[in-house]
């Protein structure tokens, strides 16, 4: 049939053609960001109904539901209703629905329940209790990720039992029971006639490996042709089950995958880069096609992707390329703080706003980790800037830091009695509902409080001690609170409340991005305790837990964004894949941050912490900046960082700044060499120097006269110009051109005597 019976063919460039066209055989097509990916996709899907193909032996599968529904939407205005019949959907959704109606050949019935993560870990905590083991040691959520992982590596209870290195770590991390847990867990779950999310692969392949001459052969026969998006984000599990699926005779192997091994960034999630690297091994008659015409990005950003993702070795050759004009140049941004970091960000933001007349919606900010959305929501806010936080909650909304702030506020005000509701049983005490509902009640008939319920009235409930263990534990946290500091306060109580310690007991990514998280609060309670500098009007210094929550009371209000506001996104790098905005702002580029401290010790993972960047550029249209810091709070100390090895790694003539950068040949593990100051971008200021802090030696506040020179660790070198009775100092520091006079608390400050 001639091509001129398909016009849809006409909006593909010659390589988008190819790729749809060719519909025979193995084909993997390498999309490139910003290529056209979707459109391949969707319109191989809709020319293989035009010659004859049912939709019904079509098997499309994706990540999302939502990019399901929106390839058939595009698919059907191409090829009618008829595009609906195709089955399109996510892994687990389209193997649930071939379960429903085979699963009595693996012993489960058709009818089985699906658990979710509170179904799974109640079973795992009812194991846990029942073998009297320790809850601390044998964390639920810990087992539940390990039970997990286990499943998605195709290890079933028995394979694990004989598996010396799964055992040998289950060891090293005392908790030498974890298998029995798995063995009892799987069987609990079948015997209650359920699956779990990872069994909806698992049982899949169960399912097609055990019964080969019907089940597997009947799929086989339907599905004539597979395609996979995103292809890169496949684990081993969801591999072999495709391989079952598609490898079925020797000569019909219709699958066609669509994917980019630069944007493989999910290995957490137990993805494997191999599974596309390898690709060509298993299917060596393979077609490939490569797209790399970007229509996202202008020619200095493209330029920059190239120029990072080369430095991975392990990846399938291709250079993307655009005919959109060069553009604006990369712009990098030097701050001395974090602090300053996100009030230079936000300073940027507002002039891009008007010299390019870009609406905020078509901003983001992008962190590796969301912890770092702190500093940025804080500046965002004081500058009257809309922001919407995507893919996760906004900072202070998150559970883990409105538990601890809970306990802040009681220790401040012990009547307000929605903190009490959340602190009460938050670490677990053993109350029951009752007896909190019991308290309510006497609260409402009394007209008192719920802490003055348990201080004044003589309850009769069974865990009376309890009870008044939680007084005396909130009366000890309001008497640091009114002797300390705000953060040393919230330090007191953030440990002795348990929170902590129960945080720390989930080894999880997720349970350790809620400890990332309690420690990014810290640390602004930190910073907020440090900052000596007087605020205009203000006579004294208060560094009181009030007077932090004073100041956060409308970071904490609800948001009311009902999802139509113009905001700035900000997110993860994680969570902005697929997407692309006007402007961008990728922050936070230092050593043991991006790249992350957790991996600094593998080349792999080195490698995927740059593929991470690269996506994070190529999200950005036509204008992208990049900033980093020299230093931040973090653990409660000042930390002082590299700036992150990816920054060397960028090409000099894209890049807008008057810059030195050494040039590791081979940077792998290499610690970044970077030499010089970024110019300063735009209305930012004047980057401030760096001061050593191992040479750093404060001198008595007393010492302190005017006319000294002196040495701050945040501001540099300064002059004294006066010093007042009440022990605030005037001094002028050079190195802030546009405001150098500030009023510094001698009380607080830490100042070195230069002369």
């Amino acid at each position: 049939m001639s091509e001129v019976a398909f016009p849809y063919l006409d909006e593909l460039n010659d390589i988008q053609r190819q790729a749809v066209t060719c519909t025979e055989g193995p084909v993997m097509v390498i999309a490139g960001p910003g290529s056209g990916k979707t459109r391949v996709l969707t319109y191989r899907i809709a020319h293989l109904m035009k010659i004859g193909v049912a939709p019904w032996n079509i098997l499309a599968l994706t990540f999302t539901n939502k990019a399901a529904r929106e390839m058939k939407d595009r698919i059907e205005k191409v090829v009618g209703p008829m595009a609906y019949k195709v089955w399109a959907g996510t892994f687990h959704s389209l193997f649930s629905r071939i379960l429903r109606v085979e699963a009595h050949h693996i012993g489960y019935p058709n009818d089985f329940s699906i658990y979710d993560t509170d179904d799974s870990k109640s079973v795992i905590r009812e194991i846990i209790k029942s073998h009297k083991l320790d809850s601390k040691v044998y964390n639920v959520s810990s087992i539940l990720s390990r039970i997990s992982h286990a499943k998605s590596n195709l290890i079933t209870p028995k394979a694990y039992a004989a598996n010396e290195e799964l055992i040998a770590y289950d060891k090293m991390n005392r908790r030498p029971m974890t298998q029995m847990i798995y063995d009892q867990y799987v069987k609990k779950c079948q015997r209650s006639g359920a699956m779990d999310f990872d069994d909806l692969l698992l049982q899949m392949f169960r399912l097609l490996y055990q019964n080969p001459d019907n089940v597997r052969a009947k799929y086989q026969a339907q599905f004539r042709y597979v395609l996979v998006d995103e292809f890169q984000d496949t684990n081993y599990l969801q591999y072999e089950i495709l391989k079952l699926l598609t490898v079925y005779n020797d000569s019909e192997h219709n699958i066609c995958i669509v994917g980019d091994d630069a944007q493989s960034i999910y290995s957490f999630r137990g993805a494997t880069i191999e599974n596309i690297l390898q690709f060509s091994n298993d299917f060596p008659e393979v077609q490939t096609f490569k797209l790399e015409q970007n229509y996202r990005s202008t020619s200095f950003i493209i330029e920059t992707a190239n120029a990072i993702i080369n430095y991975n070795k392990k990846q399938i050759p291709k250079k993307i390329w655009t005919d959109k004009e060069e553009g604006k140049k990369i712009k990098i941004i030097k701050a001395m703080s974090d602090s300053e970091e996100g009030r230079r960000v936000a300073d940027s933001i507002i002039e891009q706003k008007h010299r390019f007349n870009l609406a905020n919606k078509q901003m983001a900010i992008l962190y590796r980790t969301n912890a770092q959305s702190r500093i940025f929501e804080e500046h965002l806010r004081r500058q009257n800037i809309p922001y919407r936080i995507y893919g996760g909650l906004s900072f202070y909304a998150r559970k883990e830091i409105k538990d601890l702030i809970a306990y802040l506020r009681l220790a401040v005000n012990y009547k307000d009695d929605e903190a009490f509701k959340r602190a009460i049983n938050y670490p677990r005490r053993g109350l029951g509902n009752k007896t909190i509902e019991e308290i309510a009640l006497i609260s409402n008939d009394n007209d008192i409080s719920m802490m003055e319920v348990l201080m004044k009235v003589d309850l009769t409930v069974r865990a009376k001690q309890k009870l008044l263990d939680f007084v005396k534990m909130i009366a000890a946290f309001k008497k640091k609170a009114d002797s300390s500091t705000a953060y040393d306060a919230a330090l007191y109580i953030s440990r002795q409340s348990g929170i902590v310690d129960l945080l720390k007991a989930d080894t999880t990514p997720e349970g350790m991005g809620r400890v990332e998280n309690l420690n990014a609060l810290l640390d602004g309670i930190k910073e907020f305790t440090e900052d000596d500098e007087l605020e205009a009007g203000e006579e004294i210094v208060d560094k009181s837990l009030s007077k932090f929550l004073q100041t956060i009371s409308l970071m904490t209000d609800a948001d009311n964004d009902d999802g139509t506001m113009d905001a700035i996104t900000l997110m993860s790098v994680h969570s902005a894949k697929g997407l692309e905005f006007k402007s961008v702002f990728v922050v936070g580029l230092e050593e043991n941050l991006f790249p992350s401290y957790m991996s600094l010790s593998s080349p792999d993972q080195i490698d995927e912490e740059r593929r991470l960047f690269y996506v994070a550029v190529t999200r950005a249209e036509e204008h992208l900046t990049l900033s980093y810091s020299n230093s931040r709070y973090t653990f409660g100390q000042m930390r002082f960082n590299d700036p992150s090895r990816f920054l060397e790694e960028l090409p000099d003539s894209a890049i807008d700044s008057l810059i030195s950068i050494s040039k590791n040949k081979s940077p792998g593990f290499g610690k970044p060499r970077i030499l010089g100051n970024f110019k300063p971008l735009g209305r930012a200021k004047k980057a401030l120097p760096q001061v050593d802090p191992s040479t750093f030696k404060p001198d008595p506040s007393s010492k302190i006269k005017e006319g000294m020179k002196v040495l701050h660790l945040k501001f540099g070198e300064g002059k004294v110009l006066s010093v007042d009775a009440r022990q605030v100092a005037t001094i002028r520091f050079e190195s802030i051109p546009d405001n150098p006079d500030k009023r510094i608390m001698l009380q607080y400050a830490k100042l070195q005597i230069l002369e």
